[in-house]
């Protein structure tokens, strides 16, 4: 499968931002997920939503903040981003795997390129 990510940009804090993540394939297939990466750090878990979309988790700097959804009708998963701080400035990438999710990059098969957020403070 194969994923295009989309909705970043440059938003100031307090903002928010809609990532949406279309896939090639059927998502009722796939758990999915978004992670972000810094120069400065190693691919961070974000959120994480499974085939359905009945069962979702995520990572502390999302909680609270953060909504992962998924239409399966559309193939696209997304990640709603409210409150947004400057530490949340990374490259926000979304992930597939055929079976649960999981917050461990290791266990997805399948990446986006990537899209920037920059929040400025």
């Amino acid at each position: 499968v194969q994923l295009q990510a989309s909705g970043g940009g440059l938003v100031q804090a307090g903002g928010s931002l809609r990532l949406s993540c279309v896939a090639s394939d059927r998502t009722i297939r796939y758990g999915m997920a978004w992670f972000r990466q810094t120069p400065e750090k190693e691919r961070e878990f974000v959120a994480a939503i499974n085939w359905s979309g009945g069962s979702t988790e995520y990572g502390d700097p999302a909680k609270g903040r953060f909504t992962i959804s998924k239409d399966n009708d559309k193939n696209t998963a997304y990640l709603q981003m409210n409150s947004l701080k400057a530490e949340d400035t990374a490259v926000y990438y979304c992930a597939a795997r055929k079976g649960p999710p999981r917050a461990t990059a290791d266990f997805y098969d399948y990446w986006g390129h990537g899209t920037q957020v920059t929040v400025s403070s």
